[in-house]
């Protein structure tokens, strides 16, 4: 079963390795976890799964290795093993509940039923005294009435089930469609690069210990500079009409970039850069910014990241005038690609979901501008992004 659960999470993109699997089937030996698939989901995951950013791909996964059992036996098989059962019913049945017990045949035939009627059902039942189901009076299943029964899912009434077994619905997540915070933290943390600068008041450790043992044993102290974000990001975000629809999720975007980027200028633009842009959406039009003053100011190893819908006239891109706010001397497109001369590393994140992007001809315009460094606003597109940026 367990080997199932292995190939399943590697069709479905989780990096999982034979030391992992391993290390699994260990666990469960030493009985970390026993007869409760969720605490089998989360000690799966814990030992499978080595980066937050694949935790999607396995809740896929494992939801896709639950569907995969016709009914509940595959997992009883491996997480409800015989001595377990008899271990666990010896130790928690009160003497008269032995008696219930013992009124169905004894524990050996609870079981055997049990594991029977696994193999037999092939559809859900309610209402009756054989199958699981719900109601009823059968032995097995949930909401009915029996005096000694094992509840399959969902909650008890009478509470007189000598044991519960329950399956786990795990939500199907999707790295193309969900962003939360934490996964877009997870995307933008893909450009994070750390370098040593300032003063050094940190000790070395290692350096120390290799610096005293060539030096016949006196100590010799060795300092370093703490570690730094270093990379240098420009954010450029279109507001106003099409991209009023995106408000939520551009918060979050700028709200996850400021966590993770310590040398990080943001600016605003409407629908396409021109001369200049803004930091104050209020002030806009008397608090203005060069362009040109950006392209003087800072490096060119700023990492560049647009994020706009790319949706306007086309017009807007090409034309002088071209603007639909003020009569710009120079055609977009001019100063987009001084922007491209002038820095090493641009992309362009657009939140319109890719599959409508052909439908509007200045989406296409602006990807080939940018030479195709465009990316859909997903978890899955902004780690794409990120990844080109740190190239």
């Amino acid at each position: 079963m367990l080997t199932n659960l292995f190939y399943t999470l590697k069709a479905h993109g989780v990096p999982v390795s034979i030391r992992e699997h391993l290390d699994l089937l260990s666990a469960l030996r030493a009985d970390l976890v026993v007869a409760d698939s969720e605490e089998f989901y989360y000690l799966a995951r814990t030992l499978l799964v080595k980066d937050e950013k694949h935790f999607d791909k396995y809740d896929k996964g494992f939801q896709a290795f639950l569907s995969g059992f016709d009914s509940l036996d595959g997992l009883v098989e491996a997480l409800i093993p015989d001595d377990w059962l008899r271990q666990e019913f010896t130790k928690q049945l009160s003497d008269e509940d032995k008696e219930k017990v013992k009124s169905l045949g004894g524990l050996d035939e609870l079981i055997k039923q049990f594991k029977e009627r696994l193999e037999e059902q092939k559809e859900r039942h309610a209402g009756g005294s054989k199958w699981i189901g719900t109601g009823g009076t059968s032995p097995f299943g949930h909401g009915g009435h029996n005096p000694a029964g094992i509840r399959v899912g969902g909650e008890g009434r009478n509470r007189s089930a000598v044991k519960v077994w329950e399956k786990r619905e795990f939500k199907n997540l999707d790295d193309s469609t969900d962003l939360s915070p934490r996964n877009l933290k997870v995307a933008l943390r893909r450009l994070r690069k750390f370098a040593r600068e300032g003063a050094q008041d940190k000790l070395d450790l290692d350096d120390t210990i290799r610096s005293t043992a060539n030096n016949a044993g006196l100590l010799d102290i060795k300092m370093k500079a703490e570690r730094h974000n270093a990379v240098k990001v420009l954010l450029f975000f279109d507001v106003g009409g099409s991209m009023d629809d995106y408000i939520k999720l551009c918060e979050t975007l700028f709200s996850a970039a400021r966590t993770e980027f310590k040398h990080l200028e943001y600016f605003y633009f409407h629908n396409f850069i021109y001369d200049s842009v803004w930091k104050d959406n209020n002030r806009r039009f008397d608090q203005q910014i060069p362009v040109l003053d950006i392209l003087n100011k800072y490096s060119k190893d700023y990492k560049v990241i647009f994020v706009g819908d790319a949706a306007m006239a086309p017009w807007e891109i090409t034309y002088r005038g071209g603007s639909i706010e003020h009569n710009n001397e120079e055609a977009g497109q001019a100063w987009m690609q001084r922007l491209m001369n002038s820095f090493e590393k641009i992309v362009w994140i657009n939140p319109t979901q890719r599959e409508h992007w052909d439908y509007t001809q200045t989406i296409g315009m602006i990807r080939k501008i940018v030479d195709d460094k465009m990316y859909p606003l997903t978890a899955k597109g902004l780690e794409e992004a990120m990844t080109e940026l740190s190239r």
